[in-house]
């Protein structure tokens, strides 16, 4: 019997901690996805440095938030909203913690997240969008 894949979402530090850790639930993007259920959260090589990324990370986190460059956690996603305006978007900020400025017209989407777990740190390459993980963690 063949097992089903298992799917990975890159995100830059310190969003990717902020994730597992539950403190952030909504991940904008520019695109939208049909992609439902169990995701793995990879940290991207490179890091997001804008100081307003990094304000949102508790103190007890710091370290945490500076693993590159692997798979730290595991979310649900639960669905796909779509953000076509700045009050749309700024309504859900303390969800997605990104700054007013950060809004791109036409349309940004918010891929919300449910049940978030840590898990080890695991190296592992990753991708800009959502790819598979070959082999079991």
């Amino acid at each position: 019997m063949k097992t089903p894949a298992v799917y990975a979402l890159s995100l830059k530090q310190p969003w990717a901690t902020l994730v597992v850790h539950g403190l952030k639930t909504i991940e904008v993007r520019r695109w939208p996805t049909v992609r439902r259920g169990h995701l793995l959260i990879h940290a991207a090589r490179v890091p997001d440095d804008r100081p307003e990324a990094w304000r949102h990370v508790p103190e007890a986190l710091r370290a945490e938030a500076k693993q590159q460059g692997g798979i730290i956690g595991s979310v649900d996603l639960t669905q796909c909203l779509t953000y076509r305006n700045l009050d749309e978007f700024l309504r859900d900020q303390a969800k997605h913690l990104n700054e007013a400025s950060w809004f791109e017209p036409p349309q940004l989407y918010g891929f919300t997240f449910a049940q978030p777990r840590k898990l080890p740190f695991r190296k592992y390459p990753g991708w800009f969008r959502f790819f598979v993980v070959k082999d079991t963690l």
